[in-house]
């Protein structure tokens, strides 16, 4: 997540004892009086909450009596964005959707400290009058995202009709999909589920976590389908659920944090210390999260057609494997 933006303007309030127990967001919405709870919670999300001088991003956290709230109001970003000719690789396009393998370092939308640059503007460069409006506005229907620095597989909706349809099919998970990624260690059993409750890290808010209250419930199935020694691994993740973060998460708690991954690998794995150093320095100075949507499949949102796409890791990535291949032994699971 992103640094919050400066604020434009601030609300600030000290709750009073009948405020007792209410949500930050529904007591915060009522008494500013002007913004929605969703937006109130998406602040506060943000970061731009402080109770008592304290960070406070938990948008369900009871309210507490005597204690002074204070709400940054950043400045309204530009309604819509602008279109930029920025280079993807298209896999299927039809006047319905458009399939792409977005690469590693594109940001999807933008979003404070990422203005412009991102795949929506690219997209609005490139289809142009091909969007015949979603909600109301001519822009592409982003109907799931992948984290800035992970590859792979993406549709987007160019109509009204197909954003509907394919948003509820990743509502109720009627599509496959499925990530690779290079893990430290390897994983015990071999193949099996990941499931835990994943919210925001109340140590931290840049990151997501296993918690116990204020999560939603996550399920991860993965395959590892080859390993190197004991020390990496690559898996094959798919999602019964589509949190943030998630594989990045599950795979982190279970002691397999993915190679690279800037935000959930904080020291030294010990399965590093295994291997030769030329090898390990290589792995550990991989740049970003070694995690690729390798394949999507879906129904076409007005045709009904069984559709399947499939992309191999990037070049940075493929030759990272190439490497371990070439100084490691392998197996095959």
């Amino acid at each position: 997540m992103p640094d919050p933006a400066p604020p434009a303007c601030s609300f600030t309030t000290v709750a009073e004892g009948a405020a007792r127990g209410q949500r930050l967001d529904r007591f915060l919405a009522d008494a500013i009086g002007t913004l929605s709870r969703s937006r109130v919670k998406s602040l506060i999300e943000q970061g731009q909450l402080r109770r008592d001088g304290q960070v406070c991003s938990e948008p369900a956290d009871p309210v507490r009596p005597g204690a002074t709230y204070r709400l940054d109001l950043p400045a309204p970003l530009p309604a819509t964005p602008q279109p930029q000719h920025i280079a993807f690789t298209i896999l299927y396009e039809d006047a319905d959707l458009i399939v792409l393998d977005k690469p590693a370092g594109l940001v999807v939308h933008p979003a404070p400290g990422n203005q412009d640059g991102t795949l929506v503007n690219a997209l609005l460069a490139h289809c142009g009058d091909q969007l015949t409006g979603i909600g109301g506005e001519r822009r592409p229907g982003i109907v799931h995202r992948l984290d800035k620095d992970t590859s792979g597989v993406m549709v987007v909706a160019k109509t009204q009709q197909a954003n509907a349809a394919l948003t509820a099919a990743f509502a109720a998970r009627d599509l496959e999909r499925a990530y690779v990624a290079l893990a430290w260690g390897l994983p015990n059993p071999l193949a099996g589920e990941i499931e835990g409750t994943i919210g925001r890290d109340p140590r931290d808010r840049k990151r997501m976590a296993i918690v116990t209250r204020n999560g939603k419930a996550a399920l991860t199935h993965y395959w590892t389908l080859r390993a190197w020694q004991t020390a990496v691994a690559l898996l094959e993740c798919r999602l019964a659920t589509g949190r943030t973060h998630q594989i990045r998460v599950h795979l982190a708690s279970r002691g397999n944090p993915i190679v690279g991954d800037p935000v959930y690998l904080r020291r030294m794995p010990a399965a590093a210390r295994m291997l030769p150093e030329p090898v390990r320095h290589r792995l550990l100075d991989f740049p970003r999260q070694a995690l690729h949507a390798a394949r999507l499949g879906f129904a076409h949102p007005r045709t009904g057609q069984a559709l399947s796409f499939a992309t191999e890791p990037p070049p940075d990535m493929a030759a990272l494997i190439a490497a371990l291949n070439r100084d490691l032994r392998a197996t095959q699971s």
